[in-house]
């Protein structure tokens, strides 16, 4: 494989504080209290959004004021509450080596995910940085992002392509977009779920991860 698609939250970093105390600080402004930060993990992974309106039956509208209160948090605390996977770097680092075009693909608004990377300079081993939209929701499900992030990019040979992710969201995006997927057990998708979304490859470890990479036929 050419060309490395990777999933930002939950593959790259663990974004668990961040995401969960955002999501737990919205909920808040609508009544719900939700002291275990554990059960708001599922947030982890699907547009904001979305998981707003799947798990508590929220309107269109009331999704939108709850992804605005999140925001509110997330870009004055949750940014910074995220921490890089141990070896990631190094990771990254080897993918280069061997000549790979590595590419963001993340249902965070781009403008979050770039700033994420940043701070933990690892925007540096990215060929680019696809995300969703920040406002309008025009291009929030990772299908729509890895469309995106294909045509930016001028690829055009599906069959040199992976996505690598850790949850569904991930893995069916790349199979409704036509290429092939990693699911990886580090983040916060089960292997169940993972293989019912029809993951072509399943890995723990980012060892594994390169090892499939590079072997990938």
């Amino acid at each position: 494989m050419q060309y490395i698609l990777m999933d930002l939250d939950g593959t790259l970093t663990n974004p668990k504080l961040g995401i969960t105390k955002s999501v737990q600080y919205a909920l808040r402004s609508f009544g719900i209290e939700t002291e275990d930060l554990d059960t708001l993990t599922r947030h982890i992974g699907p547009p904001i959004k979305t998981g707003f309106m799947e798990y508590y039956d929220f309107t269109d509208e009331q999704a939108d004021l709850a992804v605005k209160k999140y925001r509110e948090y997330f870009i004055q605390y949750g940014i910074n509450e995220n921490e890089v996977y141990k070896g990631m770097e190094e990771f990254l680092s080897k993918l280069k080596m061997a000549g790979k075009t590595i590419i963001v693909a993340t249902s965070k608004p781009e403008p979050l995910a770039r700033q994420i990377l940043k701070n933990f300079r690892l925007d540096v081993y990215f060929d680019d940085i696809c995300g969703a939209t920040f406002d309008d929701n025009q291009r929030s499900r990772k299908e729509d992002v890895i469309r995106y992030a294909l045509d930016k990019n001028h690829i055009t040979d599906m069959s040199g392509v992976v996505m690598v992710g850790d949850r569904k969201y991930d893995i069916e995006g790349a199979k409704a977009v036509g290429i092939s997927s990693i699911g990886v057990l580090y983040g916060f998708g089960s292997r169940e779920e993972l293989k019912t979304a029809g993951a072509d490859r399943i890995v723990a470890t980012l060892d594994e991860l390169y090892d499939v990479i590079m072997g990938y036929r």
